[in-house]
Order: C-alpha cells, then structure tokens, then sequence
C-alpha cells in the first residue's frame, strides 16, 4: 500500500546513496517470486513511491495521484513559484485517470462516497475483493512467467498516449 510524499530531494540523501538504493529496490522487486501488488492509497510521489512500486499489477484508488515528482515541487522548478501547482498537476497527467489512459497502472479501485476515509470499512472491503482476485490469478502463474511479465511491463513503459 503506497502513500507517501516521495524521497528527501536534498543534496544529503543523495550523499547518503538514495538514489541507489531506490534503482536497487526497483531491480530487487522486479525478481521476486512471489505476487506483487501495489495499490496507491493517497499521495504516490517521487523516487519514494517509485521506488516500491513494481507490481505485477498496480492500481489506483480514483481520488489518487502518482507522480515522478509533486505539483508544488514541479510549480517551482518550472516557475519558481509554488503558484502554479495546479497548471503543474494538469501537465504530469498524474491522476489515476490519466495513470490507466497511459497504461501505467492496471486499474482503478472506485471509492466509496466522500473519499476512502469516509468509509473505511467499505474500502477494506473493496481493497480486500480485489486482492484476492489478483492473488488467486497470480498464483496460478508458473514463477518464471509472472517474473518475466513484470518485467517486460514495466520495461515497455515509457510511451505517452494521449
């Protein structure tokens, strides 16, 4: 279950090893032998949700976002201004939405009137038909296979459809 604001962006984590220590979690992820599934809960933000993210299948809850990098951090890298967050938002197509129309998520899980925290015990149980759902399927696979499939999906990412 991801919800997280994404990894530290300053110069000391970096020195710190961050960023291989998210590519070694990406890489260790891609050959586990057991099923994968990630589902988005709240913010998916940066190398700190990417970097947890390989699943054979991810999905979204539909009031999520999914992003390589914030609203606001994007607002003020392109316009030195937290201002345009919302200009910023539209352009990285980072709503579950747009994360199932560029096929980098397998889906999205609808929530429950008002939001997921409106009615937890709602959203367990949509969160719990759906993994069980998957895993039954997953498990049939043959290890090589799903190993194989995942990694083959997330390396054809990368095309935008628009």
């Amino acid at each position: 279950l991801i919800d997280t604001p994404g990894a530290y962006p300053g110069l000391e984590a970096e020195e710190r090893g961050q960023g291989e220590a998210i590519a070694r979690n990406l890489y260790e992820m891609m050959l586990l032998k057991v099923p994968v599934i990630c589902i988005i809960i709240g913010e998916g933000a940066s190398g700190g949700a990417l970097g947890i993210g390989i699943g054979d299948k991810v999905f979204m809850l539909e009031n999520t976002w999914y992003s390589v990098i914030s609203p606001e951090s994007c607002s003020s890298i392109l316009w030195r201004s937290w201002d345009f967050k919302e200009r910023a938002a539209e352009a990285l197509k980072l709503t579950a939405k747009d994360m199932l129309g560029n096929k980098l998520i397998d889906g999205i899980i609808k929530e429950p009137l008002g939001g997921a925290h409106a009615n937890p015990a709602v959203m367990y149980k949509k969160l719990r038909t759906e993994l069980k759902k998957n895993l039954t399927k997953l498990g049939k696979m043959k290890v090589e296979k799903r190993t194989q499939e995942r990694i083959d999906k997330f390396s054809s990412m990368g095309v935008v459809v628009k």
